[in-house]
């Protein structure tokens, strides 16, 4: 602890949103400065590196048009802390916490650290409550359950804004009070203006934190931790089940690659930093239950994957940190399928300890497997048909390949909410009257 204000004019150079300071006395990671240029408004940054009396800053704000030699840069002593209260619900913030909404700022009841703090392994419980999504394909064979961080990915020009949409208007709890947590990365006007739309209709209590995509690039790596930190409190402190939504990760991702660009970092996969797998399971690994707490942190983060490609580093480093995927479909889109989640790449890893008697219904599994089962056959008879025609097929044959199309237009394809009550009766009837064609 400093018993006096350390400030520095001291700016050397300035390298896109980076400053870098000259004999600066003592410094620590992740410090928080204040950037007081001679004229205009004070910027926020951090120390992101220390080189004997060399420090190197982020500024959240621009850096044009800085001063060098008039500029002054207070440091803190403090790390980036997130103001927390109740008061957060119903307000969206800038990606710095700035209020977005036109309502004055709220007095906080307390602050955390925006790095959140890590849950001991040993303490956390195996999530098993299950979460209704109102989404069939969801509920029913890829099944949401307390604490679980489940990606969404999709691809350029498919529907993951009306799904993410859905789940913000759908997603019910059983019993105990419930929030969405939402953070928007990079997101255009229009898309503001979507998830805007969509928080203010939803009975669903919120909080939500927009980084547009004219915003300062560092403030999109703040966001989702802002996001978490708030998400934390409301969980572990006031005792709530909390969706956070993050959309979209491919954009934080760019971010990252922008910011390791201008530190003139080592790239690795594509560009990115050889650190983006650490860096984007410091974010997924906030989801999760204590035990003996009350509260849970669930995550849907959103990974647009560039040309479809799952095997591109951001899809690919979020599939073996997360615990599952849904996988949106172009041929599905493209046949009027929504929500267009392809059922044979998606997974749950988490479903089968949230389904069943107690939980969902008895015959939950069973159900499920049969329609895997059968659509996976299905699938492989359009295949088949493709070569020789239906009408060289057999009966056996013709009979999955119909279960397929009825499968994607009865069962997946829907407008409206359906409890998981319905998403099984509807499943029920589709295999059973198949089963008894065959």
């Amino acid at each position: 602890m400093r018993y006096a204000e350390h400030s520095y004019r001291t700016v050397s150079r300035v390298a896109g949103p980076l400053l870098f300071l000259e004999n600066v006395f003592t410094a620590r990671m992740g410090e928080s400065v204040l950037v007081l240029p001679p004229e205009g408004e004070p910027a926020e940054g951090e120390v992101l590196e220390i080189s004997g009396r060399t420090v190197m800053v982020e500024v959240l704000g621009g850096t044009r048009g800085l001063d060098l030699e008039k500029t002054r840069v207070v440091f803190t002593d403090a790390v980036k802390h997130a103001p927390l209260s109740p008061l957060v619900l119903g307000r969206i913030f800038s990606g710095s916490f700035a209020p977005r909404d036109g309502k004055p700022m709220f007095v906080p009841d307390s602050y955390a650290p925006v790095t959140g703090a890590p849950i001991n392994p040993s303490a956390r419980e195996t999530p098993r409550e299950f979460i209704e999504t109102g989404l069939s394909v969801v509920d029913g064979l890829n099944t949401l359950v307390k604490g679980q961080k489940l990606p969404v990915f999709s691809g350029s020009g498919l529907p993951s804004m009306e799904v993410a949409a859905f789940l913000l208007r759908h997603a019910r709890l059983t019993r105990g009070s419930f929030a969405v947590v939402f953070a928007g990365l990079g997101l255009t006007h229009r898309e503001y203006a979507f998830y805007r739309a969509v928080l203010e209709e939803a009975a669903t209590e919120y909080a939500a934190f927009v980084n547009l995509a004219s915003d300062p690039v560092l403030e999109r790596l703040l966001a989702p931790r802002l996001a978490l930190s708030v998400a934390e409190y409301l969980a572990f402190e006031r005792g709530m089940d909390v969706l956070v939504l993050l959309a979209d990760m491919a954009n934080y991702c760019d971010a990252l690659r922008e910011v390791s660009t201008s530190r003139e970092e080592l790239p690795g996969r594509r560009g990115y930093p050889g650190y983006m797998y650490s860096d984007l399971a410091s974010l997924y690994e906030r989801a999760g239950r204590i035990k003996g707490v009350e509260g849970s942190v669930t995550m849907l983060p959103v990974v647009t994957m560039p040309e479809d490609d799952i095997t591109h580093p951001v899809p690919d480093l979020t599939g073996y940190i997360t615990e599952g995927q849904l996988v949106l479909s172009r041929a599905l889109h493209a046949r009027g399928v929504f929500p267009p989640v392809d059922v044979l790449p998606s997974l749950s890893r988490l479903m089968q300890e949230g389904i069943g008697e107690g939980r969902t219904r008895k015959d939950h599994k069973a159900l499920a497997g049969r329609m895997y089962s059968m659509y996976a056959r299905g699938r492989e008879m359009r295949r088949l048909e493709a070569i020789i025609g239906r009408e060289g097929m057999s009966e056996r044959d013709r009979g999955m390949l119909d279960f397929a199309d009825a499968f994607e237009r009865e069962f997946v394809t829907q407008r409206g909410r359906r409890s998981v009550g319905e998403t099984l009766e509807a499943a029920r009837r589709l295999a059973e009257r198949f089963e008894e064609e065959q």
